[in-house]
């Protein structure tokens, strides 16, 4: 998506038709056309995307902005790896790219900020008829997807979690515990941030669903900028990147934010709810 909008920006700038961008890059117009169709993700090749940025009369920071993203795509720990669906991807791609990502979670953790144990009840649970050892896999890429906290610079991530995603016993009581445990551990980072809306709050903003809005914002460079919602369905995902849908998932995160507890508060939530575990 990124190099889709990169590459036409950088034409339509230079007043150049596809056809004569393809005759100065060397490449056929269909190739021009292709690599401007973001779905066709799976045949980028960073040398084609260079060779047209700098036909369209890029300067090197754009240019090589987008030849960065283009070796995501065959450079990243997920490429190829069998425990990462085809549909979720995409998502992994944008979380490597992203500089801020901000969910709402209505039905369990999300996935990075789940423990070993919980991501293996929850898989567990929901591949029912896959092998163990395919089930181990699946646990070994969601704690790997997991190292983009740690990285430098760290993404951002900003948790709004429903009070019923903190009650409800995943695996037994013993995961439970140890994932609140870590749950709390984490709101201390000064890069994530986790408010939890209580039951109290009644009908919010987001309904009964959950979503993800990753992005980044690089003045210096409009090709930079990214914004992207991603909607988790059974065994496929949803990307929305128009201007609208973005803005009104923007919108409704801040309202969740106005209507959950704040993040002490939240922390405070949080113990009350660990404690209660302890004593059942």
């Amino acid at each position: 998506m990124q190099i889709a909008r990169g590459l036409i920006s950088l034409r339509e700038r230079c007043g150049l038709t596809q056809s004569q961008v393809a005759e100065r890059a060397g490449v056929s117009k269909a190739t021009v056309s292709r690599y401007e169709m973001w779905q066709d993700r799976a045949r980028i090749r960073w040398a084609t995307v260079k060779a047209i940025a700098d036909a369209c009369d890029a300067s090197a920071s754009e240019r090589d902005a987008l030849v960065r993203v283009a070796r995501t795509q065959t450079d990243g720990w997920w490429v190829g790896n069998s425990a990462v669906p085809e549909w979720m991807d995409p998502l992994v791609s944008f979380e490597h790219e992203a500089e801020y990502e901000h969910l709402c979670a209505n039905t369990v953790i999300p996935g990075l900020l789940q423990t070993r144990e919980y991501a293996l009840a929850i898989h567990q649970a929901r591949e029912v008829r896959s092998p163990n050892d395919v089930i181990e896999q699946m646990v070994d890429a969601r704690i790997q997807r997991q190292g983009i906290l740690r990285r430098e610079p760290p993404l951002h991530l900003w948790a709004v979690l429903d009070e019923a995603v903190i009650r409800r016993t995943v695996g037994n009581s013993a995961v439970m515990a140890q994932q609140l445990d870590h749950l709390y551990e984490m709101a201390q980072s000064p890069t994530v941030e986790i408010q939890i809306l209580p039951f109290k709050a009644g009908a919010h903003a987001a309904g009964a669903g959950d979503f993800v809005i990753l992005g980044r914002n690089d003045e210096r460079s409009p090709l930079n900028s990214m914004a992207v919602v991603y909607i988790e369905m059974r065994r496929r995902g949803l990307y929305l990147d128009e201007a609208e849908d973005v803005s009104g998932y923007k919108l409704t995160f801040d309202y969740l934010r106005s209507q959950a507890a704040d993040t002490s508060a939240s922390l405070r939530l949080l113990a009350k709810v660990r404690q209660e575990l302890s004593h059942d």
